[in-house]
């Protein structure tokens, strides 16, 4: 085994992780090679816990993918890392705090430091630099003008409310709206001092779950609900059925409300498709301005390829640019990665950009032929899990029949134009229980764990 291992798993890490879970659990240990094992030194107890019980198979299964071989991985805690003096003056407790808990704090307070801009200041590169999209390059069309609009109005105090709730599936512009929005704010911020926060759901949960194991909670609270003048949250349905988390949410948004504070949230639905989750903390979603987007016509299709061409500076002709817009309709992701693939694949060939060659390429991807009704849903996740369509529809909780359910669940998401209710009604099951389906498909999907991986496949099959 390689003594430079780490360093070229990291890249791979941080593409496959969310970035804040990259951030707080994998940026943070020290790496190196010794008799064949890859040791990984976490700066505490609490970190190494998360890092074996949660992240070390994907650790494990990129070191497979660079190396061929199945490595073994070691995770331990550094002794010998001096503990960090606490940054507040409460001495009576800091004096009885033990080594553990002031290293807590040490990496609560490291993971948090780049939550917002700092007040008062001008916005340093790195803080510039970290927002990944800006409105110029967001391709407007009847899909998601309104959302555009609203997105824009809010960073120019020209929409009615400071409230802004983003609904749309995934790959349709939810995030790049979000971070252009920042992007925006942040470059205004030296002028008008403003502190932003932008986070997924799942992190501003793991900065709290740190922040009360550091017994910061308190520290937590005032980050959010004192500091913070714009609130960007992603894929706030993540807080579905977790009653704590919400109670804190709330709070968090009643107190930026009440400053007059800028809040936008996305979501993969709309707040009155969400459940188990306080009635308050729906009403306050739905409290601002809603935009839903939907998925982009030929047109925008079109122009999101012939922007990105562009951008790399290619010519793409239009028959090969009418195909992929085309044949790839539900996500933009997979349209501009097509795009990518076929431009890096004529580069390596020495030929130019073809319709041949589209076809070529476009074999890798889930190409859109009519889209399925739900009878042809069922037939297909019936046969592709080897069940029929009475133990769809039945109480069986066996796990092959609940990964059935759960996919049928999110194919008539994306492929149809029911609600959660009516796929509940079609499937014999309550419109909670589609929700929860969808959104666990959803995110072993987007972690790429080996679960989600065979998920994406077998959802790619269905247009094949």
């Amino acid at each position: 085994m390689n003594t430079d291992l780490w360093p070229k798993l990291l890249p791979i890490l941080e593409n496959r992780l969310e970035q804040g879970l990259f951030t707080l659990w994998i940026k943070p240990l020290e790496a190196k090679v010794e008799n064949n094992v890859l040791h990984l030194t976490a700066p505490n107890e609490f970190v190494a816990a998360w890092v074996r019980e949660r992240l070390l198979d994907i650790v494990r299964e990129a070191a497979l993918e660079l190396t061929g071989t199945r490595a073994e991985i070691k995770v331990s805690v550094n002794e010998r890392r001096p503990a960090a003096q606490p940054q507040f003056q409460h001495q009576s407790q800091a004096q009885h705090q033990s080594q553990a808990q002031a290293q807590s704090q040490a990496q609560y307070r490291a993971t948090t430091e780049p939550l917002a801009l700092p007040l008062g200041h001008a916005p340093r590169a790195e803080h510039v630099s970290r927002w990944r999209y800006r409105f110029d390059d967001f391709v407007v069309g009847p899909c998601n003008e309104l959302a555009c609009a609203a997105a824009k109005g809010i960073c120019t105090n020209a929409l009615a409310t400071d409230h802004l709730f983003l609904s749309a599936g995934p790959g349709l512009g939810k995030t790049h709206l979000l971070h252009a929005i920042g992007r925006q704010m942040a470059e205004r911020s030296n002028r008008d001092r403003v502190s932003i926060a932008c986070l997924s759901a799942e992190e501003f949960t793991t900065r709290l779950v740190l922040a009360i194991k550091a017994r910061e909670a308190a520290r937590f609270k005032a980050e959010f609900r004192d500091s913070v003048d714009v609130l960007l949250l992603e894929d706030v349905h993540f807080f579905q059925g977790k009653g704590k988390l919400q109670e804190e949410l709330l709070l968090t948004l009643k107190a930026l409300q009440a400053r007059g504070c800028k809040v936008v949230l996305t979501s993969s639905f709309l707040p009155r498709e969400l459940s188990e989750v306080d009635p308050q903390l729906v009403s306050c979603f739905a409290s601002g301005f809603m935009a839903v987007m939907a998925a982009p016509d030929f047109a925008t299709r079109e122009e999101i390829i012939r922007r990105k061409a562009r951008k790399l500076q290619i010519q793409v002709p239009d028959n090969v640019a009418g195909l992929l817009a085309e044949r790839l309709t539900t996500d933009i992701r997979q349209l501009e990665s097509c795009l990518n693939n076929l431009v890096l694949k004529a580069r390596l060939l020495g030929q130019q950009i073809s319709e041949e060659l589209a076809w070529q390429v476009l074999a890798n991807y889930a190409v859109q032929l009519p889209l399925p009704g739900v009878e042809r849903i069922v037939a297909f996740v019936c046969k592709t899990y080897g069940i029929d369509e009475v133990e769809l529809r039945s109480k069986t909780r066996s796990q092959q029949t609940v990964l059935a359910r759960n996919t049928a669940f999110y194919l008539c998401r994306r492929h149809t134009d029911l609600s959660l209710a009516a796929i509940g009604e079609r499937l014999g099951r309550k419109h909670s229980t589609v929700l929860k389906g969808i959104i666990h498909v959803e995110r072993e999907i987007a972690h790429q764990t080996p679960l989600g991986r065979q998920l994406g496949n077998t959802v790619d099959r269905l247009l094949a």
